[in-house]
């Protein structure tokens, strides 16, 4: 046996078996997580968060716009905050039907809507915030019910914009059958 060989199955960076395929992961020797990986090129990877960037720049000046149409009291409903959080949920049920269902695939698409737009455009630390604040100036009610209304609202739009998305494009709605995995 060379010392090569050798070094390979002790160390986990060549397949134990040398017919293996080196693809398989069940033929390297050692556990999978401290295997160097290879680094992404990195052509390929500032493209996609340039993309990402600009759409949460303009995902974050449209949430910032809705929240100027809907002003609110320090103790009132945040309805700006609840639009936009509603509204993102379900344009991301939607565009989601449209990329992996509709459309050809296209490289920048879910990255630049999905994640930079949609997640510009959505937020979670102001829905917080707002809960917290209004919280503690006496308005627990309203928190409450803004904490409850936003967490049922946002997955029954993600639903209602898979819905729609499946009709306009003509898709038959998924139901989950006897066989179905979950």
């Amino acid at each position: 046996m060379s010392g090569r060989a050798s070094h390979d199955r002790t160390a986990g960076t060549g397949p134990a078996d040398p017919d293996a395929d080196p693809r398989d992961e069940r033929a390297h020797s050692g556990p999978g997580v401290f295997r160097p990986q290879a680094a992404p090129a990195r052509h390929r990877t500032w493209d996609v968060l340039a993309v990402i960037a600009l759409g949460g720049g303009i995902g974050s000046v449209a949430r910032y716009l809705v929240g100027l149409a809907f002003p609110v009291p320090p103790t009132g409903f945040p309805w700006g905050t609840f639009a936009a959080n509603v509204t993102g949920c379900l344009a991301l049920g939607a565009l989601m039907v449209f990329v992996l269902d509709v459309w050809p695939p296209r490289r920048y698409v879910r990255p630049f809507l999905g994640v930079g737009f949609c997640g510009g455009y959505t937020t979670f630390s102001t829905f917080a915030v707002e809960i917290v604040d209004r919280w503690s100036r006496g308005a627990w009610p309203t928190a409450a019910v803004y904490a409850v209304s936003s967490l049922a609202a946002g997955p029954a739009a993600v639903w209602c914009g898979i819905v729609l998305a499946r009709a306009l494009a003509g898709l038959p709605v998924r139901r989950r059958g006897k066989g179905d995995d979950v």
